[in-house]
């Protein structure tokens, strides 16, 4: 088997003038980036749509399964679906791989908690809370919106716990005087501020500062 493996055709003999060259350019880019790569001529995707390069990336660090994740070109794929030409590339991870590399390799793994959490009062604030919260996202400052209802006790309790510096109220009264509340959950003594629902980008940079010390937590106090 491995013989007839061996003396079977490579896709790379057969690669077209525009093709070699891309294929050429991309190795040139990799090289330059520092990017350790080996050409695999037994490389393939199972879906047919792919075009150009495919790829994968391997660790010796797993085991057996060495694959951590793949993928490759599929330029013609988003006109196939009825869209405009768009020239694509993406991939699948494994998360599970992911994670047994991260722990035999013993890489930090970086903090997911969210810079705020929006603690809603009722329905009829929850349009106001979402606008706000895209803004923030939009410039970058990483939100939570509390989702299911409940007491402002178990919202509170949900925004501690998702690891959240701040804590944005919207109340209906906060709403109809045009303000948000911010509440520090990692420090008791600072007050709470009102902030403008209409000056977002003016305020957005306070969320993102660097935590003070944690003292004391909000809840607990």
């Amino acid at each position: 088997m491995q013989e007839m493996i061996e003396g079977a055709p490579k896709l790379l003999d057969q690669l077209g003038d525009a093709a070699a060259e891309h294929f050429a350019g991309l190795k040139v880019l990799l090289e330059r980036a520092g990017v350790a790569f080996t050409v695999n001529t037994r490389l393939v995707r199972g879906l047919d749509y792919y075009n150009r390069t495919v790829f994968e990336f391997v660790s010796p660090d797993v085991g057996a399964q060495s694959t951590i994740a793949g993928g490759g070109r599929y330029d013609g794929l988003i006109e196939q679906l009825g869209g405009k030409p768009a020239p694509a590339v993406g991939f699948g991870l494994g998360i599970e791989r992911l994670l047994l590399l991260i722990q035999e390799l013993q890489l930090p793994v970086p903090s997911t908690a969210p810079r705020a959490y929006a603690v809603v009062t009722s329905a009829s604030a929850v349009p106001q809370a979402m606008v706000t919260l895209e803004k923030l996202r939009s410039i970058g400052i990483p939100v939570l919106m509390h989702a299911g209802g409940g007491s402002m006790k178990s919202q509170f309790k949900r925004a501690d716990a998702s690891g959240a510096r701040y804590a944005l109220i919207f109340g209906d009264d906060e709403i109809a005087r045009g303000e948000v509340s911010l509440k520090d959950l990692r420090n008791a003594d600072a007050p709470q501020r009102s902030l403008p629902l209409a000056g977002v980008a003016g305020w957005a940079a306070d969320l993102d500062e660097p935590a003070a010390p944690p003292a004391a937590r909000a809840l607990n106090a």
